[in-house]
């Protein structure tokens, strides 16, 4: 991949890797407040501004990293989490579980709205407009479409991994019995470690692409 294929790959990757994660936290943090949790407004983490939420490496270098190595076929990162107190909700494993679960249906709806927007925006425009506005601002505007489907359906499946801190952990916790719920909790501390080694070894790929595949059959609806 030489230089000008990475900077393409950037331009294409960069706006929906960052729309895609910046809204994921941002769902968690306005679901939570809407439970009764204000810690993410306080914080001032309520905004669509991508400078409150981004992480110097899961935001720019592991996003970067890969586009580098895998030559943009696989884009992944993520933003500082938001912070939540379920301390502050009625009902605190269930609203937890409900706000951890914001990320991704919020991930699959930004797919489901890129997909409209290819269908009923894109396309049409194309047989519109010139020849030369195609090729210079609505194929790459197709192209940055497709890549947030592909971002943000492995960013919704990646993070249903049922293990805490990730998404799918904290729902699990909170569809578990009190008892179960407080036993598996107490892995979260070693959870990134945990995810890492599933990752490193293939297996988290068991978990993630039937997902993927799932999400993928559920948007040709679209």
């Amino acid at each position: 991949m030489d230089f000008n294929d990475i900077i393409r790959q950037v331009i294409i990757s960069a706006i929906p890797v960052l729309i895609a994660i910046v809204f994921h936290e941002l769902s968690h943090g306005f679901v939570a407040y809407r439970l009764g949790d204000p810690t993410a407004k306080m914080m001032g983490r309520l905004t669509i501004n991508p400078i409150a939420h981004i992480d110097p490496f899961g935001t720019i270098l592991m996003p970067l990293m890969l586009i580098v190595f895998t030559g943009g076929q696989f884009v992944f990162g993520y933003a500082k989490p938001v912070p939540i107190n379920p301390m502050n909700f009625k009902n605190p494993k269930r609203d937890m579980a409900i706000s951890a679960a914001a990320g991704p249906v919020t991930n699959f709806i930004l797919s489901i709205i890129s997909i409209i927007l290819i269908k009923f925006l894109v396309i049409p425009a194309s047989h519109i407009f010139p020849d030369i506005v195609g090729s210079t601002v609505l194929a790459p505007v197709f192209l940055i479409l497709q890549r947030s489907i592909e971002v943000n359906v492995v960013l919704a499946a990646f993070n249903m991994i049922p293990i805490p801190p990730l998404d799918g952990g904290r729902v699990l916790v909170g569809l578990l019995p009190y008892k179960q719920a407080v036993s598996f909790s107490k892995i979260e501390p070693f959870g990134f470690l945990i995810v890492i080694i599933l990752i490193a070894t293939g297996i988290a790929n068991y978990f993630v692409m039937p997902l993927v595949h799932l999400f993928s059959q559920i948007l040709q609806l679209f």
